[in-house]
């Protein structure tokens, strides 16, 4: 008989749903910090993942510092249904009209691998919004050489039908070999594969398209916010020196992180510490910035 595990949820933000006309029902996670000061930072997942899947073990150490609002991209998670092309542009306004619903006004915007160009995407179309970024995992294209190109159109071609024909078993063992009995994420490991299957195939491949055709190298250098980089140093889906691209293109402060593109997991510690230093700095540059005025 196959293993099977608990679906015990980690320490998780309160969860609201945020009806925008035009648009939707978002699924949102929504942490209003004690201290109306405080600022508001947005994260932004990843390709495949959800808001809580992908920043799980940063919430709590981050809502000691901020208030956070968390949304799952189209397809992705709790996220819109929809039957138009996915487009990161898409995500990046559905961000903005949830921060406008919230009554929400300015914003860090924090970004990991697909969520990095969604940021930038936000802050280059809503200025008035976000006064700085946070880019992890991530780059400035995914498409500049021909081995990029390809494995971008293997991944749309085979995506959907392995996510439809691969079976929970499949599933418990890629897991369970990241996640061993000793990881601290152990008792959590059947709500982690919960909510990787609730993703859209169709989605997921339009996703993938999506991020093989985005490049920002033309005008990151424009964006004229504070930025931090957070540089995974063995991640082997956005190479180092893609990330170090990027954090020259943006002027940004690195903060490197010894782990591979899966480390929020893999390290959750090192993940939520990377996570709140890198804030951090955004909001130590944007008080430098105040003060230079």
């Amino acid at each position: 008989m196959s293993k099977r595990f608990d679906v015990e949820p980690p320490f998780l933000l309160p969860a609201r749903t945020v009806s925008i006309p035009g648009r939707g029902e978002f699924f949102v996670r929504h942490h209003q910090h004690s201290d109306k000061t405080a600022p508001v930072v947005v994260v932004l997942h990843g390709w495949t993942a959800s808001s809580d899947l992908q920043f799980f073990t940063a919430y709590e150490g981050l809502s000691a510092h901020v208030s956070i609002i968390g949304i799952d991209h189209r397809g992705h998670g709790r996220g819109l249904r929809t039957d138009v092309d996915f487009t990161l542009e898409d995500c990046a306004d559905d961000a903005a009209a949830v921060c406008a619903a919230l009554g929400v006004r300015a914003v860090i915007a924090v970004g990991y691998s697909m969520g990095g160009p969604i940021a930038m995407l936000l802050t280059r179309r809503h200025p008035q919004l976000v006064s700085g970024l946070v880019l992890q995992a991530t780059a400035l294209e995914w498409r500049a050489t021909s081995r990029e190109r390809a494995r971008f159109r293997v991944s749309r071609l085979l995506g959907p039908i392995t996510r439809r024909l691969i079976r929970p078993s499949t599933i418990r063992f890629v897991f369970a070999r990241r996640v061993s009995r000793r990881h601290p994420l152990r008792a959590h490991l059947g709500w982690m594969m919960s909510e990787w299957r609730r993703n859209d195939p169709w989605h997921m491949a339009q996703a993938g398209r999506a991020i093989s055709k985005f490049d920002a190298r033309p005008w990151a250098a424009t964006l004229g916010v504070p930025t931090t980089v957070v540089l995974t140093t063995n991640d082997q889906l956005v190479p180092p020196r893609k990330q170090r691209q990027l954090a020259e293109a943006t002027k940004a402060t690195v903060v490197p992180l010894d782990g591979d593109h899966f480390v929020n997991v893999g390290k959750p510690a090192d993940f939520s510490e990377a996570t709140i230093r890198a804030v951090r700095s955004v909001m130590n540059a944007r008080s430098a910035d105040q003060v230079a005025r």
